[in-house]
């Protein structure tokens, strides 16, 4: 059951609120973003149009990293990839305890979706959370940097665990993969068992994709 300060930050984030308190990056950039952008509350409808505001939100990112020093400096080496998701190009920490994720925000209209999916995932998954490590342009393609734990699958998710953990912390489900929380304005897609995986009989959502809707 999410708890009443988790809530609170996830209304906030919704209804496109400064978020108070927080030093890390992820929120930082979000929060300038917030100043200069409405937060979407219509899912994946007018896609295109967004695109125009995707690339001003790229260039509002790419001022603010250069002028808080957020560009990624030492990029992942090459011999430290290990696989490429729907969107996001995946290495092996140099710790080798956690995986960068390059991710190109592929899935989201525009950039503040995308960081406020992040935080949303961080809310509600708090065993697997990111933390944005900078950005970096590649090919003139803008990337965020997430550094999140490396977890080694001990067993298959069931979907019938997957359905019953969101169903507890209030998702409800919509269709095949996806679940929806219409009090707290939230839509979680792809939540299936490549995207989850067990470890000592643990739950661990390693990916997921949050969009913002109007609460009922």
């Amino acid at each position: 059951m999410l708890l009443y300060d988790t809530r609170s930050e996830i209304e906030n984030i919704v209804a496109g609120a400064i978020l108070e308190g927080s030093q890390d990056h992820c929120t930082a950039v979000r929060n300038s973003l917030c100043r200069s952008f409405a937060t979407s509350t219509v899912v994946k409808t007018n896609f295109e149009s967004n695109a125009i505001i995707k690339k001003e939100q790229a260039v509002f990112i790419e001022n603010y990293c250069t002028e808080h020093s957020l560009w990624l400096e030492n990029i992942p080496e090459e011999s430290r990839y290990l696989t490429r998701g729907g969107e996001a190009k995946i290495y092996l920490s140099p710790d080798n305890r956690h995986v960068i994720k390059l991710n190109d925000a592929i899935y989201y209209a525009t950039w503040l979706e995308f960081l406020n999916s992040v935080l949303l995932h961080n809310l509600v998954f708090t065993n697997t959370s990111y933390r944005l490590l900078g950005f970096l342009n590649q090919n003139n393609v803008l990337y965020a940097a997430l550094e999140q734990l490396f977890v080694v699958a001990t067993d298959q998710a069931d979907l019938i665990d997957i359905k019953e953990f969101l169903e507890y912390n209030g998702f409800d489900h919509v269709r095949r993969n996806d679940y929806a929380n219409k009090k707290l304005g939230l839509i979680l897609e792809d939540m299936h068992d490549e995207n989850v995986l067990v470890n000592s009989e643990t739950l661990f959502f390693i990916d997921s994709v949050f969009y913002t809707v109007s609460p009922q």
